[in-house]
């Protein structure tokens, strides 16, 4: 990314969205104005220029919620930048993970885009929003706050657990068990910022050989 071919407004100003580098959830839109992208682009961190405040503002540097920048690009018109990063903590202002939480649609659930899938990308944008917000009593706040042994030991768990259940030919049990495996999948890939998509192509790849 070449800092001297973005087109600022005549404010100076260039929009700046932030997506979550794993879950790909948009997590807030921004503005940066020349050296707050520099800044973005030598620390690694987000920062940006506050229209009401008329100032510099680095991401985190109060809260601790940091953001740390995975890859920038610029789109067709140079005009309007994506930011994807491993948010360490909420983004929002108000402590939501993200700052898009209202919907428009009135029935999202009658997207003619819906599809056998959906629950994946809808679980998966979830465990995302507890790892950032990680609120008292949920049990993936629990995975997240135990760490990495936990969450590998639940893994290995559910999967001795799907094999008894195949074992014993019982289909009520092994789906219970497959699901409660690929929860736990996808609370590590979370733990270890190794987005779904990498997993996927993987399997693509491997597909088209």
């Amino acid at each position: 990314m070449k800092i001297e071919n973005v087109k600022f407004n005549e404010d100076g100003l260039v929009p700046a969205i932030v997506q979550d580098a794993v879950s790909k959830e948009v997590l807030t839109l921004a503005y940066m104005n020349e050296e707050s992208l520099k800044k973005s682009v030598e620390t690694k961190e987000t920062w940006f220029f506050s229209r009401s405040r008329q100032e510099l503002w680095h991401k985190g540097a109060t809260s601790g919620n940091t953001q740390r920048i995975v890859a920038m690009t610029y789109d067709c018109d140079a005009d309007s930048i994506v930011v994807k990063v491993n948010p360490n903590g909420p983004a929002c202002h108000t402590g939501a993970y993200s700052c898009f939480n209202e919907n428009l649609l009135e029935d999202e659930s009658a997207s003619p885009q819906s599809g056998r899938f959906d629950i994946i990308n809808e679980l998966e944008s979830v465990i995302a929003k507890r790892e950032a917000e990680m609120p008292e009593g949920a049990y993936t706040t629990y995975l997240f706050d135990k760490g990495v042994d936990k969450i590998l030991k639940k893994v290995g768990e559910e999967a001795g657990e799907v094999i008894i259940a195949a074992k014993n030919r019982d289909h009520e049990e092994l789906k219970w068990e497959v699901a409660d495996l690929f929860y736990h999948v996808l609370v590590l890939l979370r733990e270890q910022k190794l987005p779904l998509d990498d997993v996927l192509a993987v399997l693509k790849e491997r597909h088209s050989k």
